[in-house]
């Protein structure tokens, strides 16, 4: 994949805020966070239906569950002073982008993550939110390693 041409400039600056608050990046990362949940979820709900039916899902992730997912990171640091929690899910897209742009992980990487780190039922709405709250968290503090420390 030739696509670190669009990360080169944040590589020279080399900070979590560049990566964090990049409005590009978060829109790049909004498509790919949406599609590797939609399909991580499918892939749980088809392996644990009981009728051994397929299940498709097309879900949006809420701005809730990946501002939560940052601050139990410990990664409000890449996010602009003052964030709220659209400015928060905007910086959980933009480091998912960044990751997937700079080859540290493919999408399949990124939906078997979230598939192994899901549990339960996902069929209520809470049991939903804090599943994918929690698959999320672990997604991202496994990317830290791809990350700038400062």
């Amino acid at each position: 994949m030739a696509y670190e041409f669009l990360i080169s400039d944040l590589n020279k600056i080399n900070s979590q805020k560049s990566i964090g608050t990049d409005k590009g990046l978060a829109k790049i990362g909004d498509g790919i966070v949406n599609l590797a949940y939609s399909v991580a979820k499918s892939i749980y709900l088809t392996r644990n239906n009981l009728n051994k039916e397929v299940v498709r899902t097309g879900l949006k992730v809420s701005k809730k569950i990946l501002s939560n997912a940052l601050k139990n990171a410990n990664m409000k640091s890449f996010a602009k002073n003052r964030a709220d929690a659209h400015d928060l899910a905007n910086t959980v897209e933009a480091i998912i982008a960044y990751v997937w742009l700079s080859n540290k992980m493919s999408l399949k990487e990124i939906i078997d993550f979230l598939t192994e780190n899901f549990s339960g039922t996902l069929q209520g709405r809470i049991d939903e939110i804090n599943n994918a709250i929690k698959a999320f968290t672990n997604l991202l503090n496994y990317t830290k390693k791809f990350l700038p420390k400062n």
